[in-house]
């Protein structure tokens, strides 16, 4: 399968950039979000007059290092069914297993942590501040895919209540009912 074709059965269109008509724009705000994790951190470590705690910045490289592992296990365990979009695509199926069994949206859960092991390797207010901007958009995302979800597949309403969003216990991640 092309890329073209793949794009056009994700719902990508130019018209769609312009209307967010399945979500483009939260894909473009995800996608800047992460892609600003590579700015340099800020403030530049010891500019405060203190040196970031080595096991802390060992701890974020390991939180990086597991959420690139659950990413990739998310993407396999989604299968065809994968798409960047929030709109999910005619005909895809629910997938409730592997790692959305653990959780509804594995992979955003998976973005968090890696961007939570970027902040603590690196001490830095700037990525604790993109950290908390992906959060925001992230879970916007959701629950715009969620919607749809809801109308795409009957059964979802009741594998929504028993399982967590993104991360359980924390309300703006976690959402059930």
């Amino acid at each position: 399968m092309g890329s073209s074709n793949l794009l056009e059965r994700w719902g990508f269109s130019w018209q769609g950039w312009f209307t967010n008509r399945h979500g483009e724009w939260w894909l473009a705000a995800q996608l800047l979000l992460i892609a600003a994790h590579l700015l340099p951190p800020w403030p530049a470590p010891g500019s405060w007059g203190y040196a970031w705690p080595l096991p802390v910045a060992i701890a974020g490289a390991s939180l990086f290092g597991l959420g690139l592992i659950l990413a990739a296990q998310a993407f396999w365990g989604l299968g065809s069914s994968l798409s960047p979009l929030p709109e999910p695509m005619p005909g895809a199926a629910l997938v409730t297993s592997g790692p959305y069994g653990r959780c509804r949206h594995p992979l955003y859960q998976a973005v968090i942590l890696c961007s939570l092991g970027v902040t603590l390797a690196l001490g830095s207010l700037l990525h604790l501040a993109l950290l908390l901007a992906l959060v925001a958009v992230l879970g916007g995302k959701a629950r715009r895919e969620e919607r749809a979800l809801l109308a795409a597949h009957p059964g979802y309403g009741t594998y929504r209540a028993a399982t967590p969003a993104i991360m359980a216990g924390l309300p703006w991640l976690d959402w059930r009912g």
